[in-house]
């Protein structure tokens, strides 16, 4: 095979890696063309509801996301890249310079070491760019930072937007982040501010992990746009859907921090369909801060956000989720709970249109296999 042969197989790949966004994950399973049934004459409408459902929770919990048959994800590192404040004490003086030094393709595991200290610069890892690790030296330690907003104009005076404010984006698989900050300077905006999302990360891409990270931010801290992530032992900080997207991701043993002035929420999930197996699990974690907060939002029509083992403080609206103004988005959307404890946990208070999960409804959402950890989380 040549050279140019070679090239052009290597981006059909990474092309094929990176088509996740316009695509359910599900490899092969669609939900049959439903055919009317009348009903058992010894059931009720809803003991008929409660079976469909749990048709469709078995259906979510034997999922196969990856649309290739196992994920490779190289673990150890084909070489390492320092950054460091100090010129002579590393390769680089920025995160951006490192990332730029790599080849168009990348296909094998480097390491950029970010020495201790505050980056203030605005990273982007393009598509093609994968298997990179990016590791500080503690969360508390290494900080990236930027101050972009929505409004903020763009390189030919138009407003970014909220995708472009991202401090640190990216947008190709297999990425890792170890022991950093990501931050976006914006203050947390008055109540019903235009234009004032602030992106501090976003993630576009499949099979990403994270271990040990801060987000800090107000409004939209914490794009989590497409694709299967990973958080452990995060720190995650906001006012207003500031968990926000499309992706399938769990979020284990993570501090989830309101800083909201009056009324705040925590996800903004965008599943779109049903056809979309998308939703953001969180399992172990804690939720704290100030202000009123909303667990969800229904950004999509079909947002699904579940909340198992997690303390949950005084902050918590009773209700618990807000429909978007949507009252038809109440038909669709997946919102549960499964043993929560702290105040803010109480479930009778909860809109009719979310559950307490029982223990089958909720063993789909709260281990690995809910975003085919096995296939490509090697620690």
């Amino acid at each position: 095979m040549s050279k140019i042969h070679r090239m052009l197989y290597f981006i059909v790949i990474l092309f094929l890696l990176n088509c996740v966004q316009t695509l359910s994950h599900t490899k092969g399973i669609r939900p049959k063309k439903p055919t009317y049934k009348p009903l058992p004459s010894n059931m009720t409408k809803t003991q008929f509801s409660e079976q469909q459902f749990m048709k469709w929770i078995k259906f979510v919990g034997h999922l196969k996301h990856s649309i290739f048959r196992a994920a490779k994800n190289k673990l150890f590192p084909s070489f390492t890249l320092h950054v460091a404040k100090n010129q002579a004490a590393g390769d680089f003086t920025s995160i951006q310079d490192a990332i730029d030094s790599l080849p168009f393709i990348n296909l094998v595991r480097v390491v950029i070491k970010v020495h201790a200290g505050v980056y203030t610069e605005k990273v982007n890892i393009p598509q093609f760019k994968s298997f990179i690790t990016i590791e500080g030296a503690g969360a508390d330690k290494t900080i990236v930072q930027w101050g972009d907003t929505a409004q903020t104009p763009g390189p030919r005076g138009q407003p970014m937007g909220t995708f472009a404010s991202a401090t640190f984006a990216v947008n190709s698989p297999y990425f890792i982040a170890k022991n950093i900050t990501f931050k976006n300077t914006t203050p947390v905006p008055a109540p019903g501010a235009i234009g004032k999302q602030a992106v501090a990360f976003r993630i576009s891409a499949d099979t990403a992990t994270f271990l040990g990270c801060k987000f800090l931010g107000a409004q939209d801290t914490l794009y989590d746009q497409f694709g299967r992530h990973y958080y452990k032992d995060c720190y995650i900080e906001g006012s207003v859907d500031f968990i926000f997207g499309n992706g399938l991701s769990l979020f284990e043993g993570c501090h989830v921090h309101a800083v909201a002035l009056l009324t705040g929420a925590l996800t903004a999930q965008g599943r779109k369909s049903i056809m979309e197996d998308t939703g953001f699990s969180f399992v172990n974690c804690r939720v704290t801060g100030s202000g009123a907060l909303y667990l969800g939002r229904a950004w999509g029509p079909f947002s699904t956000v579940v909340f198992a083992y997690t303390y949950m403080d005084n902050i918590i609206i009773p209700k618990g989720w807000y429909n978007w103004g949507d009252p038809s988005r109440e038909m669709t959307v997946f919102y549960g709970q499964y043993k929560c404890t702290g105040p803010g946990a109480g479930y009778a208070g909860r809109v009719a249109w979310s559950r307490e999960l029982t223990e089958e409804e909720a063993k789909p959402f709260i281990t690995l296999s809910f975003i085919d950890g096995s296939e490509w989380i090697k620690l």
